[in-house]
């Protein structure tokens, strides 16, 4: 069977095919990278374990709602009827959530209040964000 390349090459999607053309400067290329750097092998262990801690809807969603609290945080007993979970489940979440250093903790009482802790979250974005 004869494939012609020019209506395969007109299928592609215009950015993948202009950079599959060899040019001498890498600075003509479509689509640039999306970090100006590779990241280290430490880095990425860190930051797939932090992925791995939100691969749990109910995780993103704590986090969700912690940014959208009113004070930055909240307490951990209001959790379980928000998400219609038991207290142990939602003592498991959080502590997934402490554990990879997206949650700071504090115990109030017999009460443990959550905020984020903004140093992860700029290392997750700065991952997800493209460079300018």
């Amino acid at each position: 069977m004869f494939i012609d390349t020019l209506n395969v090459a007109i299928r592609f999607d215009i950015c993948q095919y202009v950079c599959m053309i060899p040019t001498p400067d890498a600075s003509d290329v479509c689509c640039p990278p999306l970090l100006a750097s590779v990241i280290h092998d430490d880095d990425a262990v860190e930051l797939a374990t932090i992925f791995k801690a939100l691969s749990d809807p109910i995780r993103v969603r704590v986090v969700s709602l912690i940014s959208a609290a009113p004070e930055g945080e909240i307490c951990a007993c209001d959790l379980p009827a928000v998400f219609d979970r038991s207290q142990p489940t939602m003592s498991h979440h959080l502590s997934v959530l402490t554990k990879v250093g997206l949650l700071e903790r504090e115990q109030r009482g017999k009460w443990a209040w959550f905020r984020l802790r903004p140093t992860q979250l700029a290392a997750l974005a700065s991952v997800l964000d493209p460079p300018n």
